[in-house]
């Protein structure tokens, strides 16, 4: 039906009030995404510096040195640690002449260490030397060139080495032994034996 003009304005009023509670709702919800986006660009750059405050290693290992303590401010790129990296785990050994000759890679071998001379450790050749370490000024004779010295490394798997990680130390001393010969056996005394 019909209304009265009072009426008329007063569905015109509320109409009014409606709009513009509607504009305050509006700009209350930009400002409340300007918020949100605010507290996410908080919550970005927070992170960022617990990025920076994580120290990553560059490859798998265990620290042996700790260069700097907690809390201490050092330089980009200045060392805080020093890094045993247990993927190559080696012991270097020196061959005469004659047995460097017949020494291929991947030859096996055993390494028995002073601090601990009830265990085997395997290894295999991973690097023989092709110029001698320790070579007499002159080499003219036979005998002079049975004194010449071949360094060569033995590598342990690195399988064994993750399963010995606490346990593996640098520069320790030992005895190693490489088999010559494929089919020769290993005494009884160089059989592999591990820490249980």
């Amino acid at each position: 039906g019909y209304g009265t003009v009072q009426q008329l304005d007063q569905r015109h009023s509320q109409m009014d009030a409606a709009e513009a509670a509607l504009r305050a709702a509006n700009a209350s919800l930009d400002a409340a995404e300007a918020s949100a986006d605010a507290a996410r660009a908080d919550v970005a750059r927070i992170r960022s510096q617990l990025a920076d405050c994580i120290l990553l290693a560059p490859r798998r290992g265990r620290v042996e040195y700790k260069l700097v303590q907690s809390g201490e401010v050092v330089a980009a790129g200045a060392p805080i640690a020093t890094l045993l990296d247990l993927s190559d785990v080696h012991m270097t050994i020196f061959v005469a002449a004659r047995v460097a000759g017949r020494l291929a890679l991947g030859d096996e071998a055993r390494i028995v260490l002073d601090p601990a001379p009830g265990i085997v450790i395997p290894a295999s050749v991973s690097f023989v030397a092709a110029d001698a370490q320790f070579t007499p000024k002159t080499v003219e004779t036979a005998d002079e060139r049975e004194k010449l010295m071949f360094r060569v490394k033995l590598k342990i798997a690195p399988d064994l080495l993750r399963q010995y990680e606490s346990q593996v130390k640098v520069g320790v001393r030992g005895m190693a032994y490489v088999r010559t010969k494929a089919d020769a056996q290993w005494p009884a005394s160089l059989k592999v034996k591990l820490p249980q």
